[in-house]
């Protein structure tokens, strides 16, 4: 549930920005009848996303065996790749809101209302494609509930932008995707090694050691799964949300270990960079 959460609120939280930032420009100068425009982007975008999801969920049903094995582990990996281009591009904006603002008042002072229904239809659909397949990553990784969860995501960013550009109160931005993409790293880290998982499943990746270790405690005599077993409560949202693993393989332990090193590399240049331009 909280991987579900986490995913839909920063994916909605992150569209409720664009969408406040393009409204707040649109008033303050003076704008207003644009306004119609980016309601039209952001329910086509919506709609589209909500039929991309059908697609997607009706084309995993059809699969069974050998080829489910193969599709899961595709789309897992497929969303940590598309989870770490979303965080890199996030570590290069320095300015978002005003990159947006300077996108919307070139669209606007050309009269290009058809620019500023694809600038906002775009956004929105990004975020709704990227969820559909993020959401679909975390239940193959994990037996969580995570549309309870991404239902509750979705409501609180939703209020949580409301009171960002209604009220008065502030959020530092940078620190809030900073924050929330350690946990998407992890995650990705996870999605990663559960997707090889699944790609020695289907032999298309060898094993060579099938358990390093095996730290999952034993199943109870009534049949249920102890608390810290990898299918157990705290085992279940720690497999989901950080790519837990009581018996990996050597190949999953590697990826996941690689990964990790790759991004922390990445990210530590970023910052050092971003403090000579500081300085």
């Amino acid at each position: 549930m909280f991987t579900g959460f986490i995913i839909m609120f920063r994916e909605t939280l992150e569209a409720a920005l664009i969408v406040g930032i393009v409204l707040s420009f649109l008033v303050k100068t003076d704008r207003s009848e644009y306004k119609r425009i980016v309601f039209i982007g952001i329910f086509a975008g919506l709609a589209t996303s909500i039929f991309g999801a059908f697609l997607f969920n009706k084309l995993a049903g059809g699969f069974s065996g050998r080829n489910e094995e193969l599709f899961e582990g595709i789309t897992m990996i497929s969303g940590a790749i598309l989870l770490t281009t979303m965080i890199l591009w996030m570590m290069n904006q320095e300015n978002i809101a005003g990159d947006l603002e300077n996108r919307v008042a070139a669209e606007v002072s050309k009269t290009h209302k058809t620019g500023l229904f694809f600038l906002v239809f775009i956004s929105i659909l990004r975020e709704g494609i990227e969820s559909v397949i993020f959401l679909a990553a975390a239940r193959f990784a994990s037996t969580g509930n995570n549309i309870f969860g991404a239902v509750l995501g979705i409501i609180a960013a939703v209020f949580l932008g409301f009171l960002i550009f209604v009220t008065s109160v502030k959020l530092s931005i940078r620190k809030f995707f900073s924050i929330t993409n350690i946990v998407l790293i992890l995650f990705a880290a996870g999605l990663i090694a559960h997707g090889v998982h699944e790609l020695q499943e289907a032999h298309i990746i060898p094993q060579l050691v099938d358990q390093v270790w095996d730290i999952n405690p034993a199943v109870n005599s009534d049949g249920s799964y102890p608390a810290l077993h990898e299918k157990g409560y705290v085992g279940s949202i720690l497999k989901g949300l950080l790519g837990y693993n009581g018996n990996p393989s050597l190949i999953e332990i590697l990826g996941y270990i690689s990964y990790i090193m790759i991004i922390a590399a990445v990210w530590g240049k970023k910052k050092v960079a971003f403090r000579k331009v500081a300085v």
